[in-house]
């Protein structure tokens, strides 16, 4: 499938939408004497009926647009060929099994399976079967440390709130009561009696949208009541995010915490003795820190403390202080992301966003570079000390994910599952550019397109970015993409400021009173693209979601001329009340809040979605989504968006909601919906570039 060069795109004559009538309130906010109206606050209430009737009222607008595209069936059935492969994760052995996940293809969600000694195959788990509908999801689950139990934790409608179900592994029968309200979590075995996990109290009001902010974690003990289960941290020390794992060899507890989405503290207890003290190895927010691993009472931690681009450390339990460790693995001008496993560690860098990966020994001894099939994303490498085999996965943006087998002795890899995707990858390529942002500084993107492509600027160009939280964008393949790429389309990605992808400067350079020079990378890249004929305005989306939903909001709100459709998903678009709902009060590292200063208040309003939507402006054709159960970035966000958009827009393009139902900020999400909406995201950009089929 490609749109052939006698294929013209012509503009669509639409007939004028009618979108639902959205009520204005007359709530005003004052902000250091200046007043903010909140028309649409009363969208923030996601337990009313009023509510409840718009997000029905807006889908039956978006939908009834969607079901005029002609070729949006077609885009479904492609999709759902290109997406119906088996998919197999990585094995890892526990107790006497070895478990593993499969997808035949168009499940809704993976199957955890297990083989015995003699290689016999059974399911073990399926979470298929926790709802009709596919919208329950497995969110995690850990072995005790002889394997004989599991807890695992769901999640129903894509919501961030947990359930953790405790079974016996060879019975497959629950043994206790369900442990409930568990979120933001880990589950963390202590040998077989117990494990530690995380969560807070239960929210006055909406449990989707209230605030979140006090993390605690606990002890559960095999056979005895959740109401009775210790709180281990958190009680006395108020935190929004609390975490706890035990070390492999059952001998710490490590606990972290936090108050934002960067920098933690750090401590860890003695298991081995009854009633020992939590030590205090990390006591600010300063840096991000973790133990990787334990040889004896020696730590090795992983920390940008003084090294932007990460270090190892060790230093002895005895005295874990900062001023006493000792660099394992120096920092270097590339950022560090290990592993470990075999007994070995595993120092994977990200070099311009692609991955080199290279081997140590617990002496700090560089035993050799891992050969990587190709240049693109290497991950995993992890196991246990007494593993031989370790497994890792490779791709790119050409490349679906392939898992590799190692045997970390010699260095040999060797393929141990490869898709078979009906997708000839040997057709496209992949180029890495430096283009110029508007300060001057040099960002990397990936472009990738099929062979041959004609700079003509006339080719549909899918933009996508995030910027933000140290996050990475770094090469991966998606059936989505390729079949956007097979019908002619060009998928670029840039690594914005306010990433991960150059440390802790990158990082720092993409937040609060430095926001700005996000959007303007995003805004420079799309130039680029346009003036280096791949693309042009009138064939040009942007898309990203959550942080990168604000990115795409920001910069059509910014430059509305510069490109033909917006495609906002799960964006945190009220920058004004972000930190309100849920646990949105942690990302005040990247954002500030509207409350820090008089100077913040009117920088996050200078660039916040919601409030810089202006009457008389015309907009790209926008197709907003987002999840009726998203408790991370409540779909508030997105609804006041979209009434702002309707209200305001100027001329001819759509600008739509589409709101799942009963779904989240995306993780868990059915492959039958996962599917639904990259076809109806691919539908809507296309016919609002003109295209009105797709070629046989």
């Amino acid at each position: 499938m490609a749109i052939l060069p006698t294929m013209v795109a012509t503009a669509q004559k639409q007939e004028p939408i009618k979108y639902p009538v959205t009520t204005k309130g007359t709530v005003v906010d004052t902000y250091f004497d200046t007043a903010v109206s909140d028309p649409y606050r009363w969208l923030e209430d996601d337990r009313s009926n009023e509510t409840a009737a718009w997000v029905k009222a807006q889908n039956e607008v978006t939908y009834g647009y969607l079901d005029k595209i002609p070729f949006r069936d077609a885009l479904k059935n492609r999709m759902e060929k290109l997406w119906n492969y088996e998919k197999i994760g990585a094995p890892s052995k526990e107790g006497s099994f070895t478990y593993f996940s499969k997808n035949n293809g168009l499940q809704n969600q993976s199957v955890v399976y297990r083989k015995d000694g003699a290689g016999k195959e059974e399911v073990f788990l399926d979470p298929n079967t926790f709802s009709k509908d596919g919208t329950t999801s497995l969110g995690g689950l850990d072995f005790s440390k002889d394997g004989s139990k599991v807890a695992y934790a769901i999640s129903e409608g894509g919501s961030d709130w947990r359930k953790v179900i405790i079974m016996d592994v060879l019975s497959k029968k629950v043994i206790e009561d369900t442990i409930v309200d568990v979120k933001f979590s880990g589950l963390s075995w202590r040998g077989n009696e117990g494990f530690y996990y995380s969560s807070y109290e239960k929210p006055k009001g909406s449990e989707l949208s209230a605030k979140t902010d006090q993390h605690k974690l606990y002890f559960h003990k095999l056979g005895t009541a959740q109401k009775d289960d210790q709180v281990i941290f958190g009680a006395d020390q108020k935190r929004r995010y609390v975490g706890g794992y035990v070390t492999e060899d059952d001998a710490y507890l490590v606990i972290s915490a936090a108050n934002s989405t960067y920098g933690n503290e750090l401590y860890i207890k003695s298991l081995k003795t009854a009633n020992s003290p939590i030590i205090t190895i990390v006591d600010n927010f300063n840096s991000d820190n973790s133990i990787i691993e334990t040889a004896g009472s020696k730590l090795f931690i992983e920390t940008d403390l003084h090294a932007p681009n990460k270090r190892i450390v060790t230093v002895d339990f005895a005295t874990p202080s900062p001023a006493n460790w000792v660099d394992f693995i120096p920092e270097t001008t590339n950022v560090l992301s290990p592993s470990t496993g075999a007994g070995f560690i595993f120092a994977n860098y990200m070099k311009d966003a692609v991955s080199v990966v290279q081997q140590y020994d617990y002496t700090g001894k560089m035993i050799r570079e891992i050969k990587l099939p190709a240049v693109g994303t290497a991950g995993g490498f992890g196991g246990k000390k007494d593993d031989t085999t370790l497994y890792y996965s490779f791709t790119n943006y050409t490349t679906p994910v392939t898992v590799y087998a190692l045997e970390p002795k010699s260095g040999k890899s060797t393929v141990y599952a490869k898709p078979n995707v009906d997708f000839k990858s040997e057709n496209y390529e992949s180029k890495q550019v430096f283009y110029t942002s508007k300060d001057g500084t040099k960002i990397p993107m990936i472009i990738t397109y099929k062979k041959g492509l004609k700079l003509n600027g006339q080719n549909p160009t899918m933009l996508y970015g995030y910027g933000g939280f140290n996050v990475s964008l770094t090469p991966s393949f998606s059936i989505a993409n390729a079949v956007w790429m097979e019908n002619g389309g060009v998928y670029a990605v840039p690594n914005l400021r306010g990433g991960g992808e150059y440390g802790k400067k990158w990082h720092d350079a993409g937040t609060k009173m430095q926001k700005q020079n996000v959007f303007d990378d995003f805004i420079a890249a799309a130039e680029y693209l346009i003036a280096q004929k791949y693309t042009s305005t009138n064939f040009l989306a942007i898309r990203g979601g959550s942080n990168g939903g604000l990115l795409v909001g920001a910069t059509m709100t910014q430059r509305p001329d510069l490109m033909k459709v917006a495609l906002p998903a799960v964006g945190v678009m009220d920058m004004l009340r972000y930190h309100t709902f849920t646990a949105g009060a942690g990302w005040a590292y990247d954002y500030g809040t509207a409350q820090d200063s008089k100077e913040m208040f009117e920088y996050i309003k200078g660039y916040s979605p919601v409030q810089n939507v202006k009457a008389g402006t015309h907009y790209p054709a926008t197709m907003v989504t987002t999840g009726d159960h998203d408790d991370r970035v409540v779909p508030a966000h997105s609804f006041k968006f979209a009434a702002e958009l309707q209200e305001k827009q100027t001329g001819s393009n759509p600008t739509l909601i589409r709101i799942d139902v009963k779904a989240g900020h995306g993780a868990g999400k059915s492959v039958a919906a996962s599917i639904q909406e990259n076809v109806d995201i691919q539908a809507f950009t296309l016919y609002n570039m003109g295209i009105t089929t797709l070629p046989k």
